[in-house]
Order: structure tokens, then C-alpha cells, then sequence
């Protein structure tokens, strides 16, 4: 139910069962959530300045401290007066760990992970040499092969929650390892136990260095990685609960396979979950967060799909980034509301090359109130698109990212007017 309850830097104003609606206060301004962050890994959100996102709706975004170490360097950005002065963005930042490029840039490309299962995967893990990896993780951390020239970096939780002061983020990660779907339990308990070892020492680091660092008011946040498994889940968060952070990330849940020597919470049921499916994602919120402080903000660490956003924040996360809006928008994808058509069916999207609106003078979304749907039509989108224009990136960006905005909006509206599962109906049956 609506109430007060105050934290030192996370306030939650009103409750609907685990909903909640909070205000997370950093260094850079205050954040109200439930919210989603659009993701700017090289220090720009794709094809949006930052006077965009603000009309777009942005309150934080995300940058990436694996790529940003590549090019142009922390120590650059540092120079240069930090990543807020150096893309002119004068909100919250979030950075992420590494820990996702060492799983993208390794296990996924060894065990041919996908998004769903696909039948090179067995094959893959039998023989992963096939597909030569560019990460390795041992326990000082993760060597990394650069993708752009093939030189070598280390990334230890040391020098991870380095690169991130450098770059004076907000919101601090710790470093750790994602688990493969293909991963068996033996290797699952070694890297839990060496994620628990690389969170310590990323604490530590961050503790004996944050007030020397551009943005001493940064804060930390712990992670909560696993399997797709009840019992491990809930014990990763019982441990993290008890070390000093100032917010938890919840790392992906890809499911499990046929490699995964479960116990009894493994079922045939679980095992056939597509990894990364709406089930998997809301089952582990679910698990995990009886056991993490309530003084806590909670984010869900990639997800932005709309079923998962609504299934996620009625389970009490507060905090989600992905990808999807503006790696959509590039490919044609456009957000539209269920009244317009969108439906879990379609992602809530349509695809602007489609013939039928090449007449069509409508906006994107008629209910959407978006600078691109104020002033374009769906004709002159599928123009821009087809004729690969700068300008359909930039235009069909801020739509995305402003519906996603909007609908945070929206959802922080209704848990204070205790409706949220009435809106969750309108959007989802």
C-alpha cells in the first residue's frame, strides 16, 4: 500500500503488492522509478544527442566499461573530465562490470548461445574449438583478445571498478561471470564461488578509492548471477544481501539444458524454458527478492521487452536497460501501444518497410506523444528507412526510447493509484 519508507539514497513512495514506485538519489540528479535506461555502450545512446533523450524521456542511461576502455580509454575520458562532460550528459550514469563481454565475447560464442536454443548448441559445446573465443576467465579475472585490434587487456574487478571511477559513473558494478545455459553444476558452483571472490574484491577497491575518484558520491552495486535453479538463485542473493552495497543488479537468467545436472528443482519443465524467456526472467526476480534489503534499488540487468518489464516490476525490481529500443528502431521496429495493434504476439512493434504504409499518413502510434510522432508520418518513416536516411535512425530512436519512457511513466502512475494490474490487462491480455 502507499507509504513512506526512507533509505540513504533510495526512498520507495508507494507499494502494490511488491511493486513499488521509488526515488534513487546519486550524484548526477534523482531517478524515479520503476525505470528503463536506454543503453549508450561507446558513450551515445545510437543515433540520440543528449538533448534527445531528455525529450525522449531518458532519466539514466548506461555506458560500457569494456568498450569505453577499448576506445577511447578511461584514462582518456578521466583527462577529459569524466563521461558526463565527455558525451555532454548531464544525468545519472550507470556502467556495467565487463562481465556481460566476458560472456559474449566467450561461452556465447563456444557454446553457440542464442537468445532461444538452436541446434548447433550441443555440437558447439562438444567442440568449442571450433569457435575460437576472444575471453578467458581465470581467477585474477577476464583476458580479453580487443575485437577492434586483436591487442590483450586484462580486466580484473580491480581494474574493472577502475575504469568505472575514471569514467566518474554514478552507478558503480562489480565484476562477474555469466553463466552459459551449457555450463554443467560442477562448473556452476566454481564460478559462483569466484563471483562471490571478484564482487569482495571489486567492494574493497571501490571502498579505498571512491572519495579520491571524479565522483566521489558514486555508488556500488552488487550481483546477483546463478543458473536457472531455485535453491542457487536464493542462496547468491542471501550472500550478497549481507555485504555492504548500496543496490543489487540481477544477472541474466538464460535457463538450463540438457548439460546442467540439476536437482529436483530442475524439472522437464524448466528444462524445455527458452533461455532468456519471459518465464526464466520472472521466476528469478521472483526467488531472489524476499531475500535482498529492502533498502536496496533492484535492476534487472538487460531486459526491455514489454511483457518482461510489466512481469519484472510487479515482482519488485525497480531498474532495467537493454538494447532493444534502439537496436529496433535501426531495424525498422517501431513501438506501437495495443490500441494501435501492438500485442506480445508482435513485440508491440511494427515494421516500417512493410508496403501498406507506404500512403500512410498516421503516426508511428496516433496515442504516442513523441517529437517523431508530433510532426512524421508512417509514409515518410518507411521513406527515410528505405532510402537508408540519417535522419530515420535519429527520428525512429526517439519514438522508441520515448515509448518505454512513457510506459515506466505510466506504470509509476498506476502503483500509486494501486492499477498497475489492471494496466499489466490492458497491455497484456
Amino acid at each position: 500500500m502507499i507509504g513512506l519508507e526512507a533509505m540513504a539514497n533510495f526512498t520507495v513512495i508507494a507499494k502494490e503488492g511488491e511493486a513499488r514506485v521509488g526515488v534513487l538519489q546519486t550524484a548526477h540528479g534523482r531517478v524515479e522509478t520503476p525505470v528503463f535506461m536506454p543503453v549508450g555502450t561507446q558513450g551515445s545512446v545510437k543515433a540520440l544527442d543528449p538533448e534527445d533523450l531528455r525529450t525522449a524521456g531518458a532519466q539514466i542511461i548506461l555506458g560500457n566499461t569494456y568498450h569505453l576502455n577499448l576506445r577511447p580509454t578511461s584514462e582518456l575520458i578521466k583527462q577529459l573530465g569524466g563521461l558526463h562532460q565527455f558525451m555532454g550528459w548531464d544525468g545519472p550514469i550507470l556502467t556495467d562490470s565487463g562481465g556481460f563481454q566476458a560472456f559474449s565475447l566467450g561461452d556465447m560464442i563456444a557454446h553457440g548461445i542464442r537468445k532461444v536454443p538452436n541446434s548447433s548448441n550441443k555440437s558447439s559445446l562438444d567442440n568449442p574449438t571450433l569457435k575460437p573465443t576472444l575471453a578467458k576467465i581465470s581467477e585474477e579475472g577476464v583476458q580479453f583478445t580487443s575485437h577492434i585490434d586483436g591487442s590483450k587487456h586484462l580486466l580484473t574487478p580491480e581494474r574493472s571498478i577502475e575504469i568505472q571511477l575514471n569514467l566518474g559513473s554514478d552507478i558503480v558494478l562489480v565484476l562477474d561471470e555469466l553463466l552459459s545455459p551449457m555450463h554443467n553444476r560442477d562448473y556452476a558452483r566454481q564460478s559462483l564461488e569466484r563471483t562471490h571472490r571478484w564482487e569482495l574484491r571489486s567492494l574493497k577497491y571501490f571502498q579505498e578509492h571512491v572519495a579520491d575518484s571524479i565522483n566521489p558520491n558514486a555508488q556500488i552495486f552488487g550481483i546477483v548471477q546463478g543458473v536457472y535453479d531455485k535453491k542457487i538463485r536464493q542462496a547468491e542473493a542471501k550472500w550478497v544481501a549481507e555485504q555492504d552495497f548500496d543496490g543489487i543488479s540481477i544477472g541474466g537468467s538464460m535457463g538450463t539444458s540438457e548439460f546442467y545436472n540439476g536437482d529436483d528443482d530442475v524439472t522437464a519443465e524448466t528444462i524445455s524454458i527458452d533461455w532468456a524467456a519471459s518465464k526464466a526472467i520472472a521466476k528469478t526476480v521472483e526467488w531472489v527478492v524476499p531475500f535482498l534489503p529492502a533498502s536496496w534499488p533492484r535492476h534487472v540487468l538487460g531486459i526491455g521487452e514489454i511483457q518482461n518489464l510489466f512481469d519484472c516490476v510487479q515482482r519488485g525490481a525497480d531498474m532495467f536497460d537493454c538494447v532493444a529500443a534502439t537496436r529496433r528502431a535501426r531495424n525498422g521496429s517501431l513501438y506501437i501501444s495495443p490500441k494501435q495493434g501492438g500485442k506480445v504476439q508482435n513485440k508491440y512493434t511494427l515494421l516500417i518497410s512493410k508496403a501498406e504504409y507506404k500512403m500512410d499518413a498516421k503516426p508511428i502510434d496516433q496515442l504516442c506523444s513523441c517529437y517523431t510522432c508530433q510532426h512524421f508520418t508512417r509514409a515518410y518513416l518507411r521513406h527515410l528507412y528505405l532510402a537508408k536516411e540519417l535522419l530515420y535512425y535519429r527520428l525512429a530512436s526517439i519514438h522508441n526510447v520515448y515509448f518505454l519512457s512513457n510506459l515506466m511513466s505510466q506504470m509509476r502512475e498506476a502503483i500509486q493509484n494501486q492499477e498497475l494490474q489492471k494496466l499489466k490487462k490492458e497491455w497484456t491480455d
